[in-house]
C-alpha cells in the first residue's frame, strides 16, 4: 500500500472515529446530567451539529440541562493542533450569540503521540473566552466515563475494538429497554435503529409492549410525515472528485439526522439517498409529537446547513446553496412487512407521504412546507412565523393549502 492510500484510509478512519465518538459522548453527557438511564433521561436535550449563531460555524455538540447552563463538546481526536487552535478561535473566542450563557467546553482529544499535548490545551485556551471554561476528555478519561455510563471497558480505539465496543453498547441499551426476557430478540437491531432506547423503555413502560408489538403490520391514524433532503446534492456530488468525501459527508449527514430524529421521540423510518423519512406519532401518539416534529425539523436545517459546509470546504467549486429543505403533513399511513413472518424490515405507505413529498417538492432551501391539517394542530406558539402559501397544485393530488416556514441560513462557502 502507497504512503497516500495509507493516508487517505487513515482520514477515512478518523472521520468514521469522530461521528462515533460524538454518539458515545452524547450517552455519556445525557447519563452525567441525569444520573440514570431510565424514562425522562430523555428530557437533557442533547443536539449535535448545533448552530452557533456564527457565520459556517456549529458545536458538534450542544447539551442543555435543566435549571443549569449549557454546554459544549467538541470531538477533536486526531485533528491536527493548528486546526484545532483555529477551530476554537473562530467558534469560542467569543460568547455563542445562540447560548451566550454556556459556561464550559468539553474537548475530547487524543493525548497518546501528542509530544505537545500540555502545550495545546494551553494555547486552546488562550483562544477560548474566558466565560468558558475547557474540560479535557483523553483516552484515560473516556475509559473512565464509558465503564461509568455502561459498565464496559473502552478497547482499542481501532475497527475491530469500535465494532465490538458498538454492539457490546447495543446490547445494554436492548436490555435497559426490555430487561432480560428478550435479550435473543430478532428485533433488535432494527427497533434500536428505528426508535433508539429510550423511546422503547418508555413504550414498555406506558403500555407493556413486548418487541413484536412496536410496529406491528397495521393502520397508524394521524401520524406526522417529515421529510428532508440535501439541497444541491446533484450538484456537491458532479463537483466531488474522491468520492470517499461524499461517503464521508453522507454518513455524517444521516448519523446526526437519525440522532435528532430519535432524541425528539420519533421513528427513524429510512433514508433513500440523501432524503429522510420520519414519522411522529408512532407506534402511540403521545402529548406535544406535532411540535416535537417540528422541533426536529428545525433541527434538520441546522444539520443541514453545517453538514454542506463540511462538504464545501472539501471541493473546488463553489456552491450557490447548501442545507435542507422540508415537507410535512399528517395523517394515515399503513406498515408493510417487506417479507412474510418477518417484523425486522418493514416499509411505510399512505397519502401522507405521497403529501409529505409534493410539500418537499415545493419547499426552498432552508425551508418548511407543511400540510394545513399539520399546521392546525400546533400549538399557536409553535405556528409563529409561518406564511400560508399560495394554493399549491400537486400531480395526482389535486390543489394543496399549506404554510411554509423559512430559517436564517447558516450555510457560508467560508464556513469550516
Amino acid at each position: 500500500m502507497t504512503n497516500p492510500q495509507r493516508h487517505a484510509e487513515h482520514a477515512h478512519f478518523l472521520r468514521q472515529l469522530r461521528l462515533f465518538l460524538e454518539e458515545l459522548c452524547c450517552e455519556i453527557c445525557r447519563f452525567q446530567v441525569a444520573g440514570h438511564h431510565e424514562v425522562g433521561a430523555e428530557e437533557v436535550e442533547v443536539a449535535r451539529e448545533a448552530d452557533l449563531g456564527i457565520p459556517g460555524a456549529f458545536a458538534d455538540v450542544i447539551v442543555r440541562p435543566a435549571n443549569r447552563p449549557p454546554f459544549f463538546v467538541e470531538v477533536k481526536y486526531g485533528y491536527a493542533a493548528e486546526r484545532m487552535v483555529e477551530h476554537f478561535a473562530r467558534k469560542y473566542s467569543r460568547p455563542s450569540p445562540n447560548l451566550p450563557n454556556a459556561d464550559r467546553v468539553i474537548v475530547v482529544l487524543d493525548r497518546e503521540g501528542r509530544s505537545d499535548f500540555d502545550r495545546l490545551t494551553d494555547r486552546l485556551r488562550k483562544e477560548t473566552h474566558p466565560a468558558l471554561m475547557l474540560e479535557f476528555w483523553d483516552e484515560a478519561r473516556l475509559q473512565e466515563l464509558v465503564w461509568e455510563c455502561f459498565g464496559i471497558k473502552l478497547g482499542a480505539l481501532n475497527p475491530e475494538g469500535l465494532f465490538e465496543l458498538r454492539n457490546a453498547i447495543d446490547d445494554i441499551k436492548w436490555r435497559w429497554a426490555f430487561g432480560e426476557r428478550h435479550v435473543e430478540s430478532p428485533l433488535k437491531a432494527s427497533l434500536l435503529w428505528h426508535f433508539g432506547y429510550s423511546r422503547l423503555l418508555q413504550l414498555r413502560k406506558v403500555h407493556h409492549f413486548v418487541p413484536e408489538q412496536i410496529i406491528p403490520p397495521r393502520r397508524f391514524r394521524n401520524a406526522v410525515v417529515l421529510l428532508a433532503d440535501l439541497a444541491s446534492f446533484s450538484s456537491f456530488v458532479r463537483d466531488t472528485r474522491d468520492d470517499e468525501v461524499m461517503r464521508n459527508v453522507l454518513t455524517t449527514f444521516y448519523s446526526n439526522s437519525r440522532y435528532a430524529v430519535i432524541n425528539t421521540g420519533g421513528m427513524m423510518c429510512q433514508f433513500v439517498g440523501d432524503e429522510v423519512l420520519a414519522l411522529f406519532g408512532v407506534p402511540d401518539v403521545q402529548d406535544g409529537y406535532a411540535e416535537r416534529a417540528l422541533a426536529c425539523a428545525r433541527w434538520l436545517l441546522q444539520i443541514g446547513s453545517s453538514v454542506s459546509n463540511r462538504w464545501q470546504r472539501e471541493i473546488d467549486r463553489v456552491q450557490p446553496s447548501g442545507g435542507v429543505h422540508i415537507g410535512m403533513s399528517i395523517g394515515d399511513i399503513q406498515s408493510v412487512m417487506y417479507r412474510p413472518f418477518c417484523r425486522s424490515h418493514i416499509g411505510i405507505v399512505g397519502d401522507a407521504v405521497n403529501l409529505a413529498a409534493r410539500l418537499l417538492s415545493q419547499a426552498a432551501t432552508n425551508e418548511i412546507v407543511a400540510s394545513n391539517a399539520y399546521f392546525q394542530t400546533l400549538a399557536a406558539r409553535d405556528q409563529t412565523g409561518f406564511q400560508e402559501m399560495e394554493p399549491l397544485e400537486a400531480k395526482n393530488v389535486g390543489l394543496i393549502k399549506a404554510w411554509k416556514l423559512e430559517q436564517r441560513s447558516s450555510y457560508s462557502t467560508r464556513g469550516a
